[in-house]
């Protein structure tokens, strides 16, 4: 193993000086200051194509908080661009870090607000000015530019490509943001539906939310040292998240932490990073992409498109979705993914898209022919191309949770029963105890970081436990492929004043193997609304509906279609004491098991909802 290991990294190093060699040979290294309206000045490296014969070149930009790095004049990237075709493209390469962040001058925010109505000359700053300051010092001083500007971003710097939209300085012809952080309280990073997605933010965090107290060309070290082997046993140990400000751990060190703790509620802090709202009048040409299987930012994938579609309806907007982690889409193969083999480099098809976006858009080349939705079908692997998303070809069909564990897209009976009644031997209601001291895990087996196969992951597991309810289908007579967004539509009790759902849709193969579709949270006390939360009467029927992310999947003949529902997903969302309190503070002794009915009866027709293409 240690040779495999070994000449893995000669190869690995070996092509990484090759490509730090093309870059340098072909490219002139800038290394600028760029001030802002305010006077703060942004560190950025400019490479600058060394053959004038092709020129004039446009820009293509990524705005970071990750280091605009390597630092240093003689100091070179191993890449250039999104991918590597780009790479070989004349292009006007831009990598800035943002404001305050490394060696760029400023104070830092998460996901800095959008401020409506700023003037030039009055010295308010967001993302949208300082690109726009950004892009117009390039214009004057580069030359040799043809006066166009692409940016892009994956993850974090798929926000700054976002942000950079509204009152987009008008020589940004084309911006892709790629799995862009968009709203973190409804569904991506922080939180979903109100959860707080506990495994990813206690690491990221650690490393991310180190106090700069000035421009840096490394940080050095985390916030604190947690050599974790087994993490759903080490936050089970940990207890509380309050504890998190152990003197061992973040102990108020981490701004962003104590943010997101100190913000329990969908209020005007998240409100104000929310993009979406200022997503209007958009003239820039966009490419929005995002992966089945991005654990970090599908949500905002998906959202940012639909707030463009909505908001500015007639922009030139385009989205790709395919079978990817987070960022899958920049390395050079993608051929699978866990258990999943897609018969193909699905990259080699979506690099030509991308490189033809920015082409056609920067430097005049062929129209690329993009279509409104590419997307990767998974269950028949193939890449599909829709008039608009979610298809219009897409119909709803309810699949009611049913007695006996069965999923059927026929409901019960509209009889008059008594709400929370049901026929002789067809019991109204399935239950299970919800024990805070035994979560369900969100994956099998122990694991020290975040496992992101979890999205495809065998869920046999989970359907032996008793605090896990398991609804499936027969098995198909014909294939039924199933494209947009699902929503659940649960009728639920609980002895406790609060409680989590979690939703998951399930192909069970022919061998037995239930492989996970597509699953989401949603914290019962934000039922009604994301700002008030209120809690369960004990006993008391409520409803919880919510949306899950888009698919698009054909479950195959042969095949079951299978819900899965439990009510935690640890440590990967925390725990819900499953009492009505602020959780960021509460004890140990507000955890309490909590017996949790699903109803499926005449008056509440628990199920999920699918959008079907065919069936």
């Amino acid at each position: 193993m240690r040779n495999l290991i070994f000449l893995f990294l000669l190869i690995a190093g070996d092509l990484t000086c090759r490509a730090q060699n093309f870059v340098k040979d072909n490219y002139t290294k800038r290394e600028v200051y760029i001030p802002m309206r305010d006077g703060v000045r942004l560190f950025t490296s400019i490479y600058i194509p060394k053959d004038p014969a092709h020129g004039p070149y446009p820009f293509l930009m990524e705005r970071t908080p990750y280091s605009a790095g390597p630092y240093g004049d003689s100091s070179y990237r191993g890449n250039l661009g999104p991918n590597a075709a780009l790479s070989r493209e004349p292009f006007i390469f831009v990598y800035q870090d943002v404001r305050g962040r490394y060696m760029s001058e400023g104070s830092f925010q998460e996901m800095t607000p959008h401020k409506e109505g700023k003037k030039p000359g009055d010295g308010q700053t967001d993302e949208s000015s300082d690109t726009w300051d950004t892009v117009d010092w390039l214009l004057k001083n580069i030359q040799g530019n043809n006066g166009r500007v692409g940016i892009w971003g994956i993850s974090y710097p798929g926000f700054y490509a976002s942000a950079s939209l509204p009152d987009a300085h008008p020589a940004i012809k084309a911006v892709s943001p790629q799995a862009p952080v968009t709203d973190e309280f409804i569904g991506d990073d922080a939180n979903h539906n109100g959860a707080f997605f506990l495994l990813d933010n206690f690491d990221f965090d650690n490393f991310f939310d180190i106090e700069r107290p000035a421009p840096v060309k490394d940080y050095g070290h985390n916030i604190f040292n947690a050599d974790i082997r087994d993490a759903y046993q080490f936050f089970l140990d940990l207890g509380p998240i309050r504890n998190t400000n152990n003197p061992e751990y973040f102990n108020n060190k981490g701004k962003i932490w104590n943010e997101y703790l100190g913000h329990p509620t969908y209020d005007a802090y998240w409100q104000a990073r929310n993009i979406r709202t200022h997503l209007q009048h958009i003239r820039p040409a966009v490419l929005v992409v995002g992966g089945w299987f991005d654990a970090e930012d599908m949500f905002g994938a998906l959202r940012t498109y639909e707030a463009i579609e909505k908001q500015t309806p007639h922009n030139d907007n385009h989205l790709i979705m395919g079978p990817w982690t987070h960022g899958g889409w920049g390395a050079g193969n993608w051929p699978r993914f866990g258990v999943l083999d897609f018969g193909q480099n699905v990259n080699d098809y979506y690099h030509q898209l991308e490189t033809g976006f920015f082409n056609h858009y920067l430097k005049d080349s062929v129209d690329p022919g993009l279509s409104e939705a590419t997307v990767f079908e998974t269950g028949s692997n193939q890449w599909r191309h829709y008039d608009r998303w979610p298809p219009a070809a897409a119909h709803p069909v309810k699949f009611y949770l049913r007695a006996e564990g069965r999923l059927s897209t026929e409901g019960e009976a509209a009889t008059a029963r008594a709400p929370g009644k049901a026929a002789a031997g067809n019991p109204a209601y399935d239950e299970y105890v919800s024990d805070p001291a035994h979560p369900v895990p969100y994956i099998d087996g122990v694991r020290g970081g975040r496992d992101n196969q979890y999205m495809v992951a065998d869920q046999r597991w989970a359907a032996q436990r008793p605090d896990v309810l398991t609804y499936q289908t027969d098995t198909l007579k014909r294939d039924l492929t199933v494209t947009g967004r699902l929503r659940a539509d649960i009728f639920l009790s609980s002895t406790g004043t609060d409680a989590d759902l979690v939703v998951k849709l399930i192909d069970v193969l022919p061998d037995g193997y239930q492989r996970l579709v597509r699953a989401e949270v949603f914290r019962c006390k934000f039922r009604n609304s994301f700002t008030k939360p209120e809690p369960l009467v004990p006993g008391k029927i409520a409803e919880v509906a919510y949306d899950l992310n888009e698919i698009a999947h054909t479950f195959k003949q042969g095949h079951r279609v299978m819900v899965q529902v439990q009510s935690s997903w640890f440590p990967l969302v925390d725990l819900n004491p499953q009492t009505f309190v602020n959780i960021p503070t509460c004890s140990a002794a507000d955890f309490r098991k909590a017996t949790i009915r699903m109803y499926h009866d005449a008056t509440h027709l628990s199920g999920i909802t699918l959008p079907v293409i065919s069936q």
